[in-house]
């Protein structure tokens, strides 16, 4: 499979889950284009597409903390990706400061 085979959307965007290779550990998920995908798989880190920007994003170009590609597998539907990862830098792959953009339970009201 290759990024021309992955459905994207209307917007051309694909989302993209996140994973620590070696754990499991959901770290975030982000949007791809055609264009970011393949220069994920041909620089072997992560490149999203920013949808409050509208601009490309190679994540932990500003904070190193990269993320070494380890595989990309798309679902059954080929309408997500699933990117697993070494979390490079700090460990921190979330914007806010922490490992992983999933730390805020959701509880009944």
């Amino acid at each position: 499979m290759t990024p021309d085979d992955v459905r994207y959307d209307d917007r051309g965007l694909v989302p993209a889950v996140v994973q620590q290779h070696d754990t499991g550990e959901v770290l975030m998920v982000a949007w791809m284009t055609r264009e970011t995908l393949a220069e994920t798989l041909a620089r072997g880190e992560t490149v999203f597409w920013s949808r409050r920007r509208g601009k490309r994003w190679h994540k932990g170009e500003t904070s190193g903390n990269t993320q070494r590609v380890v595989s990309v597998v798309a679902d059954c539907d080929a309408d997500v990706v699933l990117v697993a990862v070494d979390q490079g830098g700090d460990g921190v792959a979330c914007h806010t400061g922490v490992r992983s953009c999933f730390h805020r339970p959701v509880t009944p009201g």
